[in-house]
């Protein structure tokens, strides 16, 4: 029964596994939009400004603080969502790492970096270049 059990965990490690790739895209797509929104209503502000000053007008008060509004609202929304983004990719970057080093690990120590590579040689001031 242990060969099932270990089949059975591993099933459910890849199950997990692709439940948070699943959430982990969502999220990507939900900032994507997000941003988006954010583009268009900073592209929305830009021509209400252009528009007024090519008219010889001042943009209305009104006008900029609700488009100033929208965009600080639409901005915040995108950097709550590359947060959470930020949040579920560091999750599951260590849960990976601390799965790799489970199942690679040894009664070795770890190698040593090789040396760093010797400068090269000094350049005769003799020869021409």
């Amino acid at each position: 029964m242990a060969l099932w059990d270990k089949v059975r965990q591993e099933l459910d490690r890849a199950g997990k596994a692709a439940q948070g790739a699943l959430d982990e895209g969502k999220l990507r797509l939900e900032a994507f939009r997000a941003r988006q929104l954010a583009d268009k209503a900073a592209q929305a502000l830009g021509y209400a400004v252009y528009r007024a000053r090519a008219a010889g007008v001042e943009l209305q008060p009104d006008s900029l603080e609700r488009l100033c509004d929208t965009l600080a609202a639409r901005e915040a929304e995108a950097a709550r969502y590359e947060e959470q983004l930020r949040a579920a990719t560091g999750r599951r970057e260590g849960a990976s790492e601390e799965d790799d080093a489970s199942r690679t690990s040894s009664p070795y120590p770890p190698a040593e970096p090789p040396p760093p590579p010797s400068p090269p040689p000094p350049a005769d001031p003799h020869q021409p270049l």
